[in-house]
C-alpha cells in the first residue's frame, strides 16, 4: 500500500500510538523513582518549571495507564500526565535490553533511580503536567467512556449520537463524547461502517449504531495489534513505528482505489480537518 500523502495529514497520536507507547513504559517504569526533571524546552509546562520539579522530584511511578490520548503516570503522590501532542514521544534508556535512538528534540528529561525518561517532541504541541488527585479527578471526568471498555455498549453510542447535529467524524472527534478517537481512526471506522463522515450523528438510526460501533472498536483494537499508526514521528517505546499504516483504507488516500469498489477514495474538509471516504461505499447523507 502506497504511504500517506504527509501535506494533508495533520494529526496527533489518538488511543491506539498512546496505548501502545503505555504497554511498552509499564514494564520498565512501574517502580522506578524520579530523582529529577530537567526542563529543556518550558512552553511543553502547563504549569511553572520549579513548581513542575517539585512536584516530581522523588516520586515513585506507582502505575503506567492511559485515559484518552493521553499517558498517564501514577506517582505516590499525585499524577504525571503526558499527551503527545502532533509529535510528541517517550523514550525509555538504561532500562531496555536496548536503548531507542536518541532523541532529536527533547523538551523534558526525567531522571530516574536507575535509567532515564525522555519526552521528546519535534513541534512542541505536546504537553506535561503533575496534577494532584483532586485536579485529575476531574480532568478525567471531562472525557467520555473509553471505547474499548466494556461499559462502552452500542446502547450508550446510540443514546450519545441521538442528541447531536454534528457530523458524525466530528462528533468522534470531541473527547466529551467518546475518548481517545482521533481523525485517523473515525475515517476508517466511518468507511468500515458505510457512513458518511458528514452525516449528522443523530440522522444513525438504532438499527445502524451497532454496525458503527463494532467498527469503531475493530479498527481501534486492530491498531492497537499493529502498534499503532506511524505516518511521521510516532514511535513507540523501543523507537519502532507503528504498522497500521498498512491496513488504512481511506485516510490520506485520495484518489487512490477503494479497497472494496474501486472507486477513488474522496477528501472532503470540514471543522478544519480533512476527512476521506468512499463516495459509493458511503454515499452522501442526502443520496
Amino acid at each position: 500500500v502506497a504511504a500517506a500523502t504527509p501535506s494533508v495529514l495533520h494529526r496527533m497520536p489518538e488511543l491506539p500510538e498512546a496505548e501502545t507507547l503505555v504497554r511498552g513504559l509499564r514494564p520498565v517504569l512501574t517502580g522506578r523513582r524520579i530523582v529529577q526533571a530537567r526542563i529543556h524546552h518550558a512552553d511543553v509546562l502547563r504549569m511553572p518549571a520549579r513548581r513542575f520539579r517539585d512536584r516530581v522530584r522523588q516520586r515513585r511511578i506507582t502505575a503506567v495507564e492511559r485515559r484518552a490520548k493521553n499517558v498517564v503516570l501514577r506517582l505516590d503522590d499525585g499524577i504525571l500526565v503526558v499527551n503527545l501532542g502532533m509529535t510528541g514521544w517517550l523514550a525509555p534508556f538504561g532500562l531496555r535490553a536496548a536503548d531507542p535512538p536518541r532523541p532529536t528534540h527533547p523538551a523534558v528529561t526525567f531522571r530516574l533511580d536507575r535509567g532515564r525518561l525522555v519526552f521528546d517532541d519535534v513541534r512542541r504541541f505536546g504537553c506535561v503536567e503533575a496534577l494532584d488527585i483532586d485536579a485529575w479527578r476531574e480532568r478525567d471526568a471531562a472525557f467520555g467512556p473509553e471505547p474499548l471498555e466494556d461499559g462502552f455498549t452500542w446502547q450508550v453510542l446510540a443514546q450519545r449520537l441521538a442528541t447531536s447535529r454534528s457530523p458524525i467524524r466530528s462528533w468522534l472527534l470531541d473527547q466529551r463524547r467518546v475518548a481517545g478517537v482521533g481523525n485517523i481512526y473515525a475515517c476508517e471506522a466511518c468507511y468500515r461502517a458505510g457512513v458518511h463522515p458528514r452525516r449528522p450523528a443523530r440522522s444513525l438510526s438504532e438499527s445502524e449504531a451497532p454496525g458503527l460501533h463494532a467498527c469503531i472498536r475493530d479498527v481501534l483494537a486492530g491498531a492497537v495489534a499493529a502498534g499503532g499508526t506511524t505516518i511521521r514521528n510516532y514511535r513507540d517505546a523501543g523507537g519502532d513505528p507503528g504498522e497500521f499504516v498498512r491496513q488504512l483504507a481511506v485516510y490520506g488516500r485520495e484518489g487512490e482505489p477503494c479497497p472494496r469498489c474501486k472507486t477513488d477514495v474522496e477528501r472532503v474538509v470540514f471543522g478544519n480537518r480533512s476527512a476521506f471516504f468512499c463516495p459509493r461505499c458511503q454515499p452522501e447523507p442526502d443520496s
